[in-house]
């Protein structure tokens, strides 16, 4: 914000957006849109200027009351059929930035052939702005329905009923504190961390890994809480913590909710994994006797999947979970709550449910190292990595390379190695999960050695 994110810049984004869906998209057509905006600062300035463009070219707008979950974007696209929408958020990246995020007909992100559509239409017109356009911008409280919808895919009297303490760390994002509001009045006790509103976000990025749950590591580790659930700044994404502070990667929790809904709530379906999630879904999906899909990183290519097929469940590495007959979206705080639910279903602790999943298909364990990398070493290095650098592997043998998101090296225990540029940053992410904390580790160390042993 203030460098490259303006008023100037949004305006021409928001007349891009109205030209694509006036002339191209649905020429000749009224189009309907919704937009809602997170915590961050100036977030509803910037909601208020894309209604104002989009309305003085002539479409319908439905602008949100106060801040919202993206989620709640979504369901009101899908529910209420709107043409498209969009969430002013950065969603998980650091204070000073924020974003748009666009939403097609079917309430899921923007597939890669609309953003680029609209960005041809870039500069073509005239910015088209009227601050006050009477009949064409209605205003909602997006939340109330959103949350009933969210409300109703859970049994929440099992999970009210359940005596267990847990943590609610909303990072100071639109989550807030929507769980412990829906589950008040019950046996479990929820307590709210970092609930309120500050664009600062207490000077970490609102992302739930573990170097940005660091209060909560320390309420976990002398606290007795039963589990912690983290959202981020638009509460699309998920992270956890057990008894004692440690973090509990993304995928390891598709993996619980995967067993839960197959095991407790009697469904079924395929599963969606993105190329940098945990081997633990495979290894579930396995034994579920589920048909697993791999897909490049990012939510849009598991929509895609949901959208043509059954799907039971998908993910990402990242904390993004959809889930079948709900949104095609990803939703952090249901992702939250249908842990909870497994719990008050099984009668288990999260300690319990854990060290079962971990006796019966092993222990993996997760590293990720984001690093600032030379723009011109990244070609090189990702010709180099596709020829099989040697690497010490610690006894095991190169299974297989992947190269449909970046390069990926697996090894003959599961364990793997992924090198892939950021979609949203100018940075190089090395990614590992290996049958120990030494072996992910050390293939993480080595990948690091390599790219910048390039010259």
């Amino acid at each position: 914000m203030d460098k490259e994110f303006t008023d100037e810049n949004l305006l021409l984004v928001a007349q891009a957006y109205a030209d694509f869906l006036t002339k191209e998209a649905r020429a000749g057509k009224t189009s309907r849109v919704v937009i809602g905006y997170d915590l961050r600062r100036n977030s509803d300035h910037f909601a208020k200027l894309f209604s104002e463009v989009l309305a003085a070219n002539g479409l319908e707008v439905l602008l949100a009351t106060c801040p919202c979950p993206t989620p709640a974007v979504s369901y009101t696209i899908l529910k209420e059929k709107f043409n498209g929408g969009v969430a002013i958020t950065a969603s998980h990246n650091p204070p000073d930035y924020n974003g748009v995020k666009l939403k097609t007909d079917f309430g899921g992100s923007a597939e890669k052939n609309i953003t680029d559509a609209v960005e041809r239409w870039f500069g073509k017109n005239q910015v088209l702005r009227k601050p006050s356009v009477s009949g064409k911008v209605e205003t909602r409280d997006l939340n109330k329905r959103y949350l009933e919808y969210l409300k109703a895919y859970l049994d929440l009297s099992v999970i009210r009923s359940a005596p267990y303490r847990v943590l609610i760390d909303s990072m100071h994002g639109v989550g807030a504190r929507h769980i412990e509001e829906m589950l008040s009045g019950g046996k479990i006790q929820v307590t709210t961390v970092r609930g309120e509103r500050d664009v600062t976000f207490g000077g970490y990025a609102p992302e739930p890994i573990p170097k940005n749950l660091a209060p909560s590591v320390a309420l976990m580790k002398k606290d007795g809480y039963d589990l912690c659930v983290a959202t981020d700044g638009d509460a699309d994404r998920v992270g956890a913590l057990r008894p004692g502070g440690e973090f509990i990667s993304p995928g390891t929790i598709l993996s619980l909710i995967l067993l839960h809904m197959v095991q407790d709530m009697k469904k079924t379906g395929s599963v969606v994994t993105t190329v940098s999630n945990t081997a633990l879904i495979y290894r579930v999906a396995h034994k579920l006797g589920l048909k697993v899909h791999e897909t490049p990183i990012g939510f849009k290519y598991v929509c895609d999947i949901m959208r043509r097929e059954n799907v039971l469940i998908g993910g990402e590495e990242s904390g993004g979970i959809g889930f079948q007959n709900y949104l095609y979206e990803r939703d952090g705080m249901l992702s939250g709550l249908l842990l909870m639910e497994m719990m008050a279903v099984r009668k288990q602790s999260f300690e319990e449910i854990l060290r079962s999943v971990e006796k019966e298909f092993g222990k993996l364990f997760y590293v990720r190292n984001d690093i600032d990398y030379p723009n011109e070493l990244k070609p090189k290095l990702f010709a180099a990595l596709e020829k099989k650098p040697s690497f010490d592997l610690k006894g095991h043998a190169l299974k297989d390379i992947r190269t449909q998101d970046g390069v990926k090296y697996v090894l003959d225990d599961d364990s793997w190695l992924l090198f892939r540029l950021s979609g949203t940053e100018p940075i190089l992410r090395i990614y590992s999960e290996g049958s120990s904390q030494g072996l992910a580790e050390s293939l993480v160390k080595q990948g690091r050695d390599f790219a910048f042993g390039l010259s």
